[in-house]
């Protein structure tokens, strides 16, 4: 791994530095500040001329800030020389904005594909993408990873019985149906309607729910808002426990409170796609791991070998 650079921005050094370790290889040193009128400032300390160059940086909040941090940290690879550049992105910020739903709205999700892309970038490796469909955003290779084995492992330790996987809306049903089928569980869906971007309402539960433990899956949770509202419906509908299994914890705003006091809800299984905070550490919150699954991939990416086992959501 002599040809390897692991950059690390500031979003999540943390992150970086697990998987430099299951890579065994230590993570090039960067310079990454600010200037003292705020703007960001970044050299690359040791040497990537002719390497393969791997930038490893959530945009995440402060999603403008990891996000033109990552721009500027591709460019600084790009002028000294290096060979190839991916950006590993395992939290895609601006991702819900991916499609024109309303008169006179952006599409964010592809506009940051372009800025990434006109940075000098060559591949893109990311994970549970909020809509799939943004891998097309990009006309460059993006591979794209799902923390679905990561999760369902945990799931699997916990000897549970009896279990249903519930999709929050109809979007979800695809990657619902994988997490079914991998834990031998049914599969419910929950049909609502939304009301705002951070508000919903439960119309219908569709499935067999009654007297199981019910698992909620999603690609992210922000305020918890829909989160909360779909947990409570379970309840009344006759759930013994829940748990929900998402792999990018936003946390944004009133969610930590919300989810402490949401008693119904027995664990919040996310990843560390996202760094958590000392603040956001509560008893109901289970991070796990993804940084082997993002390792393996930057290992075979970088070896030119084959990661389509990677993406296999129902092994």
């Amino acid at each position: 791994m002599s040809e390897i650079s692991v950059i690390s921005g500031n979003a999540h050094k943390e992150l970086a530095e697990k998987i430099c370790a299951c890579l065994d290889t230590p993570s090039t040193e960067v310079l990454c500040g600010r200037f003292s009128e705020g703007e960001i400032r970044v050299q690359i300390v040791s040497n990537v001329r002719g390497k393969d160059v791997f930038i490893i940086q959530p945009t995440c909040p402060p999603t403008n800030d990891n996000l033109m941090e990552l721009l500027i940290l591709i460019d600084a690879a790009k002028r000294a020389s290096a060979k190839r550049i991916t950006a590993v992105i395992p939290f895609y910020g601006y991702a819900r904005q991916d499609r024109k739903d309303q008169p006179r709205v952006p599409i964010t999700a592809k506009l940051v594909a372009n800025l990434i892309t006109a940075a000098g970038v060559d591949r893109v490796l990311c994970m549970d993408l909020h809509a799939s469909q943004i891998q097309g955003f990009f006309d460059i290779p993006v591979d794209h990873l799902y923390a679905i084995n990561t999760l369902c492992e945990y799931f699997e330790q916990m000897n549970m019985k009896n279990i249903v996987v519930v999709s929050p809306d109809v979007g979800g049903i695809r990657m619902a149906r994988a997490y079914a089928k991998r834990l031998s569980a049914g599969l419910a869906i929950i049909d609502k309607r939304r009301m705002s971007p951070e508000e919903t309402e439960v119309m219908n539960i569709l499935g067999k729910v009654k007297g199981k433990n019910a698992v909620l899956v999603d690609d992210l949770v922000a305020t918890g808002g829909s989160l909360i509202e779909a947990i409570t419906a379970l309840k009344d509908v006759g759930v013994e426990k829940v748990y929900a299994a998402v792999t990018h914890g936003v946390l944004s705003g009133p969610a930590v409170e919300r989810l402490s006091a949401c008693k119904a809800l027995e664990e919040l299984v996310i990843t560390d796609s996202i760094p958590l905070t000392k603040a956001k550490r509560i008893p109901k919150i289970k991070q796990l791991t993804v940084a082997p699954l993002l390792a393996e991939a930057i290992k075979r990416i970088h070896n030119e070998q084959s990661i389509s086992c990677l993406f296999d959501v129902n092994r």
